[in-house]
């Protein structure tokens, strides 16, 4: 497994070919509004992942953007809701289409809560992620051959883990709904940027 390190955007045409795309992201902090986005992972499934270290005084990075907003590359996430905001505040973008592990995970795996990256890729690839460089400095100058390695991970398996969730999800009769919950997720993650972040707009009281 390779992985590449761009500063500022894509390469021209990469990823131009690809119908599903992992994506992931680092940021300085969890809070919207307040932590910028610094770095951008992508793997189109082949055993290789692509790191985008940002500008962030401009954000400028039309390569990316295409890749996150063309309608016919999927883009899988997870927990997708947090980065899909993320983009939309700093990149401008709304992304779409998208598909979530984690989502998928809620749905099929009911006989646990247990919805982590780590603990769903151990359960269903046999494959047990580290996640020791989580809280590190993501906007340093200079990333670490480590931040590269763990951001890296985050991406290298979501394609195999959507194809194990997919098949759960299409044996409990719950795919429809999947793709239902995919769709509106991107609307999800503007109700965060616009205030509704802790709101269920759909509760009745």
């Amino acid at each position: 497994m390779a992985n590449h390190l761009h500063i500022g955007d894509l390469p021209d045409g990469l990823f131009a070919d690809a119908e599903a795309v992992a994506i992931d992201s680092e940021t300085m902090g969890l809070q919207l509004g307040r932590d910028p986005l610094c770095v951008v992972q992508l793997s189109d499934g082949k055993g290789e992942a692509h790191l985008v270290q940002l500008n962030r005084e401009t954000y400028d990075a039309p390569n990316l953007k295409r890749v996150l907003t063309d309608p016919k590359i999927l883009k899988i996430f997870h927990f997708g809701r947090f980065d899909i905001a993320m983009f939309h505040l700093h990149l401008g973008v709304v992304t779409a289409p998208v598909y979530c592990t984690k989502i998928a995970s809620k749905l099929a795996r009911t006989y646990t809560d247990r919805h982590g990256l780590k603990d769903v890729s151990k359960e269903l690839l046999g494959v047990d992620m580290s996640k020791a460089q989580q809280s590190s400095d993501w906007g340093a100058a200079k990333l670490s051959d480590e931040q590269i390695a763990y951001a890296a991970s985050d991406v290298l398996h979501l394609h195999a883990l959507r194809d194990k969730l997919d098949a759960m999800l299409a044996r409990e009769g719950r795919d429809g709904l999947a793709r239902a919950c995919f769709d509106f997720l991107p609307h999800r993650a503007l109700l965060d940027v616009r205030g509704w972040e802790e709101v269920d707009i759909f509760a009745h009281a």
